[in-house]
């Protein structure tokens, strides 16, 4: 995986700041990761509802992940 982006650096400070374990912070990064790889790298600023829309079908049809992860 390349370095981390400021996003990811962002997101790790807001989720230390609320005191969440450190597996829950490794998990939100991952996901929020797989996300952007998901769109090519598009920064999520970038991207709107349909994006969300998108990766969460992918999830379901194309990796069959249960709804509830």
């Amino acid at each position: 995986m390349p370095p981390q982006s400021r996003l990811l650096d962002q997101v790790r400070a807001v989720i230390r700041s609320k005191h969440y374990s450190r597996r829950t912070e490794d998990t939100y990064v991952d996901w929020i990761a797989r996300y952007i790889r998901f769109h090519k790298l598009r920064h999520p600023r970038e991207l709107g509802l349909d994006a969300i829309g998108a990766f969460l079908t992918h999830l379901a049809v194309d990796l069959n992940v249960a709804a509830s992860t």
